[in-house]
């Protein structure tokens, strides 16, 4: 326990110039110091005002970090997830990711191909790289025409990769959108359910921080998959990096 608190604390303090930079506001302020102090409730609260005012990956990572500390695993995993959905570079959150699930021993989510390629930049980067590369290849192949001029090799090569890219661009485009209907298990022990009531046979148990696919909605139900089955759970149970 005690390596586990130095280990947080060194990320406290190697987040902070972050977060302080990504947020400089009083909220994000309070929630260091309260964070500091050991007061991670009142630090917990403070970083989810922050986050409401305006989203940012140091400010996540912070609040994570309070919600680990309160014992709020699943809450903490959730505020990574978050930060690594905003900023795919931020090393703190992926470290973070990585210890909590090794305690937490549960998997990272199965992601499919194009899902994994849209995790290599932030979301709306895809968008401005597709609509770029579509214009580089429109460009490449419409200009020289324009110009009364001869279309050469290179412009012909430059449209092509021009297209590849916005191709690839769309698919991880498509990846961005499939990923918001991955969610993480909020409490220990949650309930999988055969249908969407509460008096309902329990199928088992989900462990906290644990990832599921949403299929779709039913009440206050949400149908998933996980790695091992599929079923009902309440919507209050299961977070999602971007939510409804």
């Amino acid at each position: 326990m005690k390596l586990l608190l130095i280990y947080f604390l060194a990320i406290v303090l190697g987040s902070a110039a972050t977060g302080r930079a990504a947020r400089p506001d009083a909220f994000f302020e309070q929630g260091l110091a309260a964070e500091h102090a050991g007061q991670f409730a009142e630090a917990s609260a403070a970083f989810a005002k922050s986050i409401k005012d305006l989203p940012a990956a140091g400010t996540l990572v912070n609040l994570g970090l309070a919600e680990w500390q309160r014992g709020h695993a699943g809450a903490a995993i959730m505020a990574w997830e978050q930060a690594q959905w905003i900023d795919p570079f931020n090393i703190n959150a992926r470290k973070n990711l990585q210890f909590a699930r090794q305690i937490a021993q549960v998997d990272s989510p199965q992601l499919k191909w194009f899902e994994t390629a849209s995790t290599w930049l932030p979301p709306n980067d895809w968008v401005w790289l597709a609509g770029a590369s579509l214009w580089l290849a429109v460009g490449a192949l419409v200009l020289p025409g324009i110009l009364r001029k001869r279309k050469s090799g290179w412009q012909q090569i430059l449209a092509a990769l021009g297209f590849c890219l916005f191709l690839f661009s769309l698919t991880a485009n498509y990846g961005v959108v499939s990923r918001t209907q991955i969610g993480f298990v909020l409490k220990k022990n949650a309930a999988l359910r055969l249908t969407p009531t509460k008096t309902s046979e329990m199928i088992s148990t989900l462990n906290v921080g644990e990832s599921a696919r949403r299929l779709r909605t039913r009440g206050n139900y949400y149908f998933i998959q996980t790695s091992g089955a599929v079923g009902w759970i309440e919507r209050d149970l299961l977070g999602f990096t971007c939510p409804e």
